[in-house]
């Protein structure tokens, strides 16, 4: 069985393959919730010193919990 963490990752693969994130969800076991969703830690750039440049308002308008829910319930 995927564990729910890599379902959502090829659930943001699959709507957006440009699309990178940061996600602290604890462990293996850690169900993926629309709150935890709401916690990604979107990467929308490199700083000059090479390091992320993370958000937690979702640039893509085209990933939605809704869209990733039922893409992580297809796999």
């Amino acid at each position: 069985m995927i564990q729910d963490i890599e379902k959502f990752r090829k659930a943001v693969v699959t709507i957006k393959s440009s699309a990178t994130f940061v996600l602290d969800y604890g462990n293996d076991d850690t169900a993926m919730t629309e709150t935890l969703f709401n916690k990604v830690r979107w990467v929308t750039g490199e700083s000059s010193d090479g390091t992320a440049i993370e958000t937690t308002t979702n640039p893509h308008s085209e990933i939605t919990w809704t869209k990733v829910k039922a893409e992580m319930d297809k796999l």
